[in-house]
């Protein structure tokens, strides 16, 4: 029975099952991953409200009561107040903005990759070197994919470790590396995840004090497209 199932040509056909199977679970993995991942970033959000806005806000209005009272007495208490509510106001708007960027950066709707990877740099402390260039056939969806891989460097690397970014446009598809002068392991999923959510592909390699997370990810019709732009090198 096993041998005319061998004659007939079956097992090709199981083996193409076989595989069929093998993407359907690795898909449901994948997919696990981004909710996981997803929970993740929602509970930081959350916890930075939280412990950073939520906390600025409670010290603002306090200080705005006292401030308030002040101001039929003692006149220089109350210009004191003032400046740490202004200090405190200011604190609060950078922490909304940040937290803000970190959900989905505005400037990506203007076409705004390169100032938007330079914020997500500083905000880590690393330096960064762009050459990016972009198209009318990118999306957000797709500048927005770029971004988060290289963010993701951004946020596992120690501070003050240099990083390159370079994308551009190739033969139907956007190509795209980032390399960090450190060791930051081949093991991460959420790069892998995010670009392969959109039918691109990406590796990872670490090579003594440098990692290269390289990949690509194809161009679409879609009805939200980047202005046309470019970055370069500082």
């Amino acid at each position: 029975m096993g041998d005319a199932f061998v004659e007939n040509g079956q097992p090709d056909d199981v083996a193409t099952v076989e595989g069929l199977l093998r993407e359907v679970a690795e898909l449901r993995a994948s997919r696990a991953r981004l909710a996981s991942a997803s929970d993740a970033d929602r509970r930081d959000i959350e916890r930075a409200l939280h412990e950073g806005v939520q906390q600025d806000l409670v010290g603002l209005a306090v200080n705005l009561e006292a401030a308030a009272g002040s101001l039929d007495g003692d006149l220089e208490a109350a210009r004191a107040l003032l400046g740490e509510l202004q200090r405190e106001a200011r604190r609060a708007l950078t922490e909304v903005q940040d937290l803000a960027a970190r959900i989905f950066p505005p400037l990506l709707a203007a076409g705004g990759i390169v100032p938007e990877l330079r914020a997500a740099a500083n905000r880590a402390g690393v330096p960064v070197s762009l050459a990016i260039e972009l198209d009318g056939a990118v999306v957000m969806a797709i500048a927005g994919a770029l971004y988060f891989c290289a963010v993701d460097v951004f946020e596992h690397i120690p501070a003050g470790t240099p990083v390159e970014v370079s994308a551009r446009c190739e033969q139907g598809s956007l190509a795209f590396r980032v390399v960090a002068e450190c060791d930051l392991g081949t093991e991460r999923r959420t790069p892998h995840d995010r670009i392969e959510a959109l039918g691109g592909h990406v590796t990872i390699t670490s090579a003594g004090d440098r990692t290269t997370v390289a990949g690509s990810l194809p161009l679409r019709d879609d009805a939200s497209r980047l202005p046309r732009g470019r970055g370069s090198r500082p």
